[in-house]
């Protein structure tokens, strides 16, 4: 099932947007990392969200990449990468955080869509994003599911259209109840593989991650969460 979204249409490329990315403090970050990660588990979360973002910068639909956090390690290496650190976030919650991020991209860009961005998808491809960010121009608003379903990667709202995130937990349903329109969109495995367990981690490494978690999976070992055995 899908949602209806605000209007249909046939994917539009070319167009561009404002991405919006949220990166908690590294200290909070990536809590179900700490068995695979141990100490390291802060510098594989900041990893990780460095190879998001610098991938999707790559991605010629994206105009710039609005990075929200509090945390001035991430704040750094971030812009080191390109993009706009935007603070003063709220702090009552991802959603608020994002709201608050897409509040201030349309003051910068206003007549780009903005679009909300998981920041632990470091398989993420450019021109598999540019695909999905194509089918989202033609809705008003519309997401994709991640990996297993359930939740969400990718939230969009096109210019002129309320930027209204559901995210954390089962945020497929309350997307799908919103009227935002599911993305259906074939081979693009690394905008829906996020990260929050080392089942995930195993799983984005076999598509092929960025070079700075590469160099963490490297550090932590390559099976950092063996399965049980006899």
């Amino acid at each position: 099932m899908t949602g209806s979204g605000e209007s249909d249409g046939a994917p539009r490329p070319g167009a561009r947007w404002s991405l919006i990315v949220p990166v908690k403090h590294l200290d909070r970050a990536k809590s179900r990392l700490a068995l695979a990660a141990g100490t390291r588990r802060e510098d594989l979360a900041l990893a990780i969200a460095c190879d998001t973002v610098a991938s999707a910068r790559l991605c010629p639909a994206v105009a710039t990449v609005f990075v929200v956090t509090e945390d001035p390690r991430a704040g750094a290496a971030l812009t080191d990468l390109g993009a706009v650190v935007v603070g003063g976030e709220p702090g009552t919650g991802l959603n608020p955080a994002l709201a608050h991020g897409a509040a201030f991209a349309r003051r910068c860009l206003p007549g780009l869509g903005v679009c909300a961005l998981s920041a632990d998808l470091p398989a993420l491809r450019p021109e598999e994003l540019e695909r999905v960010l194509a089918a989202a121009a033609g809705h008003g608003r519309s997401f994709l599911p991640d990996a297993p379903g359930v939740g969400t990667t990718l939230f969009a709202a096109g210019p002129g259209h309320p930027f209204t995130p559901a995210f954390e937990g089962a945020s497929r349903a309350r997307h799908l109840s919103v009227g935002a329109r599911e993305l259906v969109v074939t081979d693009v495995a690394s905008v829906r593989r996020d990260v929050d367990t080392p089942e995930d981690l195993r799983a984005a490494v076999a598509l092929g991650v960025g070079s700075r978690t590469r160099e963490m999976w490297e550090l932590v070992g390559r099976d950092p969460y063996p399965q049980n055995t006899p």
